[in-house]
């Protein structure tokens, strides 16, 4: 962790970051096919914002992904996932996740928020695997289990897999 702009102690300074969605990506895999086939892809992050508090637990995170930023590298699956059938790109464009209640429990932090995927909130839980700044640049690096049943996103039992791990690569600057 660099020494400007964080506390070599306690992590990075607070104060708000903004989210650069150019540096910043989402990596998501699960399986299709029975549990067959394993898919890869990406997600694009179009805005967001990280506000480091003191206390750490009071810190918050806003975040907006672009539906129509899916890509797995063919075509129409991307396209059938974009649609009705999945995540309604038309109907809503947007996922967006909101959280804050940081906690740190036996070396992991973890942050409490609410996903929103077509129109459905869910709390889920971003473990925070590497968090490192320097100067005004905060670098986070999280990953989560979602589970697209609790999202509505029930089209294709058994041929599309259930649970997605998703790592969030995020750079923000202050």
């Amino acid at each position: 962790m660099g020494t400007q702009g964080a506390d070599e102690k306690n992590g990075p300074l607070p104060g708000v970051y903004r989210i650069d969605p150019e540096a910043s990506e989402i990596r998501f895999r699960m399986r299709a096919l029975f549990g067959l086939f394993p898919i890869k892809g990406t997600l694009s992050v179009a805005q967001g914002l990280i506000a480091v508090a003191e206390p750490e637990s009071a810190s918050t995170v806003e975040a907006v992904i672009p539906v129509d930023s899916f890509a797995s590298g063919h075509a129409q699956r991307d396209r059938h996932v974009r649609s009705a059938d999945y995540l309604d790109s038309a109907l809503h464009p947007e996922i967006r996740f909101r959280g804050g209640d940081v906690r740190r429990a036996g070396g992991e932090v973890t942050v409490h928020g609410e996903l929103t995927v077509r129109g459905v909130a869910r709390p889920v839980v971003l473990t925070l695997d590497q968090v490192s700044a320097d100067g005004p640049r905060l670098s986070v690096q999280a990953s989560a289990v979602i589970d697209r049943y609790d999202f509505g996103v029930t089209h294709a039992k058994g041929m599309t897999g259930r649970r997605l791990r998703i790592v969030l690569d995020v750079v923000a600057t202050r």
